[in-house]
């Protein structure tokens, strides 16, 4: 996957591989030491965001990193690897 600056990820929309909308980045989490991102925070959830079972946090829903499959105009995140 390529590199991308943190702020270029923000207020992007975030859907899922099979097209369904699940809000907006609203930041990232990290992992202190490394530096790894850990989780997307979501903003303006939709319900497809909670119907899905993604963690809620007090400012969203997480959604793990290791489930994006594609950033662009969209983050593009695999739904079989939320579950």
């Amino acid at each position: 996957m390529e590199r991308y600056e943190a702020s270029s990820l923000l207020n992007k929309p975030v859907v899922t591989d099979k097209g369904r909308k699940l809000g907006e980045v609203a930041d990232l989490q990290f992992e202190e030491k490394t530096g790894e991102v850990l989780n997307i925070i979501l903003k303006n959830p939709t319900e497809n965001a909670q119907r899905l079972g993604l963690e809620k946090v007090k400012d969203g829903f997480l959604v793990p990193f290791m489930a994006v499959k594609a950033i662009g105009d969209f983050v593009v995140i695999s739904e079989d690897d939320l579950v």
